[in-house]
């Protein structure tokens, strides 16, 4: 199968109560830059099957400093979402929803979030820090990872990890109120073979219009990632090779 058909198979996984992305088309064609408040509708069809191996590595530092690579990681369910410590949208949107899910899962030693800074040149571990404790973030189980060059990061993450292009805004009005950088505000989940295995556009479905739409989406897709989550923590573990 060719590089589009998995990325819209993801979306089907995504779909188990048949919702996605408008903007699918953009995201399957790597580098358009898309709108980080995409509204969701109905589309594909429920589906178990992995998709997306990630095959490159990235490596960066924490919240305390020290030195990690993501695929310290394998062999756990982890949680991936973008962000940056200026971003509005990320403190209150996606920061609530990603606090219960640590509250959700956190006490399991085989589950990981990893929150990653698309403004590495700004978001030092000093502001990590202070971000992490906001949320009560242990750097065990939950990263804000800097990975330390914009390009490479945003390279990273659009065409390794598919999110959606990373737009840089230029108005100073709209920065101010939207921070410097448009981004993808959905969460995706790595299972422990290393392969995404899914994307949750929460934020998304929470917005006014898509609540005016679709008001039951919200809870349908949490409902689901939560579901999605448990899962892949029953799988028995893989040994795996670093």
């Amino acid at each position: 199968m060719n590089s589009k058909g998995k990325l819209f198979a993801i979306y089907g996984t995504v779909a188990v109560i048949c919702v996605a992305i408008i903007s699918i088309a953009m995201w399957l064609r790597p580098g358009v830059q898309g709108s980080p408040n995409t509204l969701v509708v109905n589309a594909g069809k429920a589906t178990e099957e992995k998709w997306l191996p990630i095959e490159k590595d990235i490596e960066g530092v924490n919240q305390l400093g020290e030195k990690v690579k993501l695929s310290d990681l394998k062999g756990k369910v982890v949680l991936l979402a973008e962000f940056f410590a200026v971003c509005p949208h990320c403190a209150q949107r996606n920061g609530v929803e990603m606090k219960a899910i640590y509250d959700a899962f956190g006490s399991n030693p085989d589950f990981r979030i990893v929150c990653i800074s698309v403004d590495p040149a700004n978001d030092t571990p000093e502001k990590l820090e202070g971000y992490a404790a906001a949320y009560g973030a242990d750097a065990k189980n939950w990263w804000f990872f800097n990975a330390g060059d914009e390009k490479k990061v945003h390279e990273y993450l659009e065409h390794e990890l598919k999110f959606m292009g990373i737009r840089e805004r230029r108005d100073p009005a709209d920065i101010e109120s939207n921070g410097r950088f448009a981004h993808d505000l959905a969460f995706q989940l790595v299972d422990r073979d290393w392969q995404i295995v899914g994307k949750w556009p929460l934020a998304d479905a929470r917005s006014e219009e898509s609540m005016k739409r679709q008001p039951e989406l919200y809870e349908e897709l949490k409902t689901h990632l939560y579901g999605r989550i448990r899962t892949e923590l029953a799988k028995k573990p893989q040994t795996v090779e670093r």
